[in-house]
């Protein structure tokens, strides 16, 4: 998953947390493999070169359900959740040293919209040749889900997965304390902007103080947009609390990627979240039962049919 991984639980013997971790950990790495883009056996790479020609292919199950979610997000985002835009990383990568020029963005841009593929499930048509896919932006939440619902069905009521800050509770510990969960302050690398306490439902991060470039002393987020071929420059972060890690995860992508909306676009659908813009303003709302009725502009997990901090 490209960052630290942690699994936290409380079992009767520590053989049955041993066994369940594993199964867990397990399932994970299946996911990290499966939807890699960097390994020519991952489901992604064979997607992605039926793209490069415009051809048409066919996805397992667990595949489609991704792909419905993320249809899902490019609607209700407008266009900006767009798992298409995969191919802007050739003008933004990490030894990237000048900024692209026009040319070169327009030129990706013309491979980059997820309105430009045909999916009916199970098939997808690339009706433009070069066109790639990127599960990025769901895969790690929805392993995250995974793993905390294969923890709970062997029996764990007290427990966290964490991958990368990206975190679903199982359960609060076992007095009933909730797991506290700091969100680490966008401009301040040792601090932390603010603690929330949560014994249930998942909580994800998004910002621009971890993935970035450097330009004549700008930074530059790893968000870019799809419309422009540029990053954004809104929100330095926002956290969302939600029932389900991939619905969290998203959304702090979608608000990130609105800029100046997002944060009213995060109240818009109803869900707790916290916020800092580039002037280090802090806002949010959290909303007592955002965790148990998400707003139903964003479905649940498809199984169920930043960095964050915890103690």
């Amino acid at each position: 998953m490209g960052s630290r991984c942690e699994i936290r639980i409380y079992a009767d013997t520590e053989e049955v947390a041993t066994a369940v971790a594993r199964r867990a950990v397990a399932d994970v790495v299946r996911l990290d493999a499966k939807y890699s883009n960097y390994r020519d056996d991952s489901v992604t790479a064979a997607i992605n070169r039926v793209g490069a020609a415009g051809g048409t292919t066919e996805v397992d199950d667990e595949t489609a359900s991704l792909l419905d979610y993320a249809d899902t997000c490019f609607e209700q985002s407008e266009g900006l959740f767009d798992i298409t835009s995969g191919a802007l990383r050739q003008a933004w990568g990490a030894d990237c040293k000048a900024l692209p020029s026009a040319a070169v963005l327009e030129r990706l841009l013309q491979r980059v919209g997820w309105d430009k593929v045909l999916w009916s499930r199970p098939r997808l048509e690339f009706s433009v040749p070069g066109i790639e896919l990127d599960f990025g932006g769901v895969v790690k939440e929805y392993a995250a889900d995974r793993a905390a619902a294969i923890c709970a069905e062997a029996g764990i009521g007290h427990g966290l997965v964490d991958l990368g800050g990206d975190i679903k509770i199982i359960g609060p510990h076992p007095d009933g304390a909730p797991w506290s969960v700091g969100i680490q302050h966008p401009r301040q690398a040792d601090a932390v902007m603010a603690t929330i306490d949560l014994s249930h439902g998942a909580i994800a991060t998004s910002g621009d103080y971890e993935r970035f470039v450097e330009i004549d002393g700008k930074r530059y987020s790893h968000i870019v947009s799809p419309r422009t071929g540029m990053p954004v420059h809104g929100l330095a972060g926002v956290s969302v609390v939600a029932s389900e890690c991939i619905v969290a995860g998203s959304a702090t992508t979608i608000a990130m990627l609105m800029e100046e909306r997002g944060p009213a676009w995060l109240e818009e659908v109803g869900l707790s979240h916290l916020w800092m813009d580039q002037e280090q303003r802090v806002g949010g709302m959290y909303a007592t039962n955002a965790t148990d009725s998400l707003a139903p502009e964003l479905m649940s997990s498809p199984q169920s049919s930043g960095r964050s901090t915890t103690t």
